[in-house]
Parts: structure tokens; sequence; C-alpha cells
């Protein structure tokens, strides 16, 4: 087995790639600055993992920004607000909000995802008088009747409040112009996994990460372009097929991976063909349509085209399904459960999604990260042992 080959620095994708990591790595988020500057009274509007109504903010007039933590940088007075028995995001996001960091910002909105993050509206709503700060209930009834009807008045709530933070107004032309950017924009994303899926030696997981990451901070055409671009520069670098081990990973579905841990797995023999990174920027599986009432048809695809997560309720039973769906559509030869520590909702899920790899005899192994992981050679022997069973077997 070869270590995953990486692209030259002056070679179209490893342009884009270096282009991709900048924006990762740049916690003092420029891009987003650059693009208020562009044009007075611009307004950028933060949201939490899992999911924010993207089309939303963009139909106000904003830019929607993804806020997944501060990576590796030094947490003091962030560390001084949460107990040490948490997930590191809170602690480092308002480590961010404290240094100033977030001063681009113009709001941020919090989504149920867990006790943490309703906790952490609070404390920002205290901590940072003045700015706009909104908890953002999502339905765990996927009736229409009764989970559409509050989703739909939820939505509501926020566009008013977008309107009046915005100085724009929410039209239905407006919000229908904007769901059909963010569906050119998944369209591209799913793509991309597709190809992954079919060729993982060609997109490694560390670039797909990075290049997704790019969608936190860039508008959703650019984004677009950025994914289109290193779809067109991957498949005309010629890459070797490397004997690897075909994995889904599962549970950084909020806090991220530091994307040296997912180059410690392609290291160690694994190719990542499956993943739950991201998902506010691929949410929906399909077009979300643009005919009739858009707001209602965005609520309709909550209902309808959310992924399998650990924030939302599935019946009793049905735990496990999609990820096994995941495993046959794809391919895969294993599953990674790759949870941050302390994460409540990703590591009381885990025990059921083991229970249905097992039933099926899906090899998996299962380890704990934090987004300021450093050291990782524990995980490197681990995954790589794990990979070296599958190949043997």
């Amino acid at each position: 087995m070869e270590a995953p080959l990486t692209s030259a620095p002056s070679s179209p994708r490893g342009k884009i790639v270096a282009q991709a990591e900048e924006l990762y790595r740049d916690l003092s988020f420029g891009a987003v600055r650059r693009w208020k500057a562009a044009e007075p009274g611009r307004k950028a509007l933060g949201y939490l993992p899992v999911y924010a109504p993207l089309e939303l903010i963009r139909a106000a007039g904003m830019l929607p920004v993804g806020i997944v933590g501060g990576g590796d940088m030094e947490v003091v007075r962030g560390d001084a607000c949460y107990q040490s028995y948490i997930c590191r995001i809170p602690r480092s996001t308002i480590e961010l909000g404290l240094n100033g960091a977030l001063d681009c910002l113009d709001g941020m909105l919090f989504p149920s995802t867990c006790d943490v993050i309703r906790n952490l509206s609070g404390m920002w709503r205290m901590m940072f008088e003045g700015r706009y700060v909104r908890y953002l209930d999502l339905p765990q009834n996927f009736d229409p009747a009764v989970g559409g009807v509050f989703f739909a008045h939820e939505l509501r709530a926020l566009a008013k409040d977008l309107e009046s933070l915005g100085g724009r107004p929410v039209t239905d032309a407006a919000l229908r112009e904007a769901i059909a950017v963010y569906n050119e924009n998944r369209a591209a994303i799913r793509e991309l996994y597709d190809v992954r899926a079919r060729e993982p030696w060609r997109v490694p997981a560390s670039e797909l990460y990075l290049v997704m990451r790019a969608g936190n901070v860039l508008p959703a055409e650019e984004h677009t372009e950025l994914v289109r671009a290193y779809l067109a520069a991957a498949r005309a670098e010629d890459r070797r097929l490397q004997d690897t081990a075909r994995v889904v990973i599962r549970g950084c579905f909020c806090e991220q991976p530091p994307v040296d841990l997912l180059r410690t797995l392609e290291r160690s023999g694994c190719s990542v063909v499956d993943d739950d990174w991201l998902l506010a920027l691929r949410w929906f599986d399909a077009d979300v349509p643009t005919e009739g009432d858009p707001l209602d048809q965005l609520v309709r695809a909550f209902l309808s085209r959310s992924p399998a997560c650990p924030s939302l309720y599935l019946r009793q039973g049905k735990k496990g399904d999609a990820l096994l769906e995941r495993v046959r559509e794809t391919a895969a030869e294993g599953v990674v459960f790759a949870a941050p520590s302390f994460c409540d909702p990703a590591l009381l899920e885990q025990p059921m999604l083991l229970n249905a790899v097992k039933a099926q005899k899906v090899p998996c192994t299962a380890f704990q990260f934090a987004e300021n992981t450093g050291q990782f050679q524990v995980i490197r022997e681990q995954a790589g042992a794990f990979a070296d069973s599958i190949r043997l077997a």
C-alpha cells in the first residue's frame, strides 16, 4: 500500500487545494471580511452546525458563514465558560468571539443540535449584547401537519428577523433565486461525493474536506465554481489506484475533525468513501423545487430530504438503516466511528449504529478525537491495523 499521492503545489489541483487550505486555516475569516468590504452595507450571519436555512439567509441579502470551532487555536477564556467534560466546539467558539475573530458577523444562528449548543446561544446573548442571536428550533416530528406547521412558523419568524437585521425584504422571488443557487451548489457537491465514492484515490478525503470547508466562508456560487474546478483538475490528473480499505466515517456531524486527522487515516491505509462532515452544506439529497411557495418547499424538503443525523429523531429500530444503505451504495468494506470527545448525540447513537453494522457483519472500529487533536500516532496504528484486517481478510 502506498500513501495517497499529493499534487504538486503548482499544479491546477494543487493550487485549488492550497487555496482551500488557506481558507481552512484563516481563523480571522478574511474571506468574509473581503466579501463585506466589496460592497458597503453587506451583512454576514454565522451559523453553528448542523443545519441552517442557507437559502433564507441569502434571500435576505446576507452571507451565511459556517462556524465550526477554532481548530487547534489556544483556548483560554473559552475554557473558563464551560466545564471540561463537554465537547470543545463551544469553548473555541466563545474564544473566537472574545478575540474579535467573529466581529465580521452581524449575528449568530444556533440550530437545535444538542443541549450544549442551546446553552451556547444563551451565553452568546449575555456575552455579546446588542448582536443578533437566534436559537432555531428544528422539528423532531416529521408529520407535515405537526412538524411542518411548526417549522414553517420558525422560518417565517426568522425571515422577519433577517429583514429587520439586513434592511431587505425576503421576497418569494429572492428565495426562489437562493434555492436555485443552492440547488446548483449541492448538485456539484453530490457529484464530488459520487466521484470520491467510485474512485477514492482520485479524490482523497483530506482534499475533499478542504474543498468542502471553503463553502463555510464563500458565497454559494463561488463555492460551486471551486468544487467544479477541483473536480475538473482531479479528473485531468493521473493518480494510481491505491491498495486501501474503503471505509465510511460517522460521528463528525457537528464538531469537525482536523484535516491532519484525515491525512493520518489516509496514510494508515483507509480510503474514506462516505462521511457526515459539514452536513449544512449538503443537507438535502435532491433539488428543492422552486415552484409554489418557496418557504413551504424548504419545509417539505426538510421533512422528507434530511439526512440521518444524531440530532434528529428516528423511530426505534431505524437507527443504522441509513448507514447500512450508504455502506452498500459506496461498496464500503468497513465503518470507522470517529466521534468528538464528550459529544452526547454522537456517542449515544454509536451503540445503536454499532449493533446495526455488526448484525450485518460489517467490520468496524471506533475512536474519539477533538478539533485540536495534535498527536495521531495511536489513531494511525489503530486505523492501520483495521485497514490491514480488511485487506487481508
